[in-house]
């Protein structure tokens, strides 16, 4: 899975949360994500979902996509 990464800003908020909460940071985000959709809000859901996959990735110590 190639991850998305729609701004610099969703990369900060990747990286804030795997500084503040380390191996627990995509579950943080994956509850952000859900509070989100339990408000129905679903921008913030679709960025806290795009966040949990972007720390996956990340924290992934294999190659993602093409190798060059």
């Amino acid at each position: 899975m190639l991850a998305y990464i729609a701004s610099r800003a969703a990369l900060a908020d990747a990286c804030q949360l795997i500084d503040t909460f380390g191996d627990d940071a995509s579950f943080e985000a994956a509850l952000r994500a859900e509070k989100a959709r339990d408000r129905g809000n679903v921008v913030n859901f679709c960025h806290w979902r795009q966040i949990e996959r972007v720390i996956v990735t990340l924290a992934s110590n294999e190659p993602v996509g093409t190798v060059h």
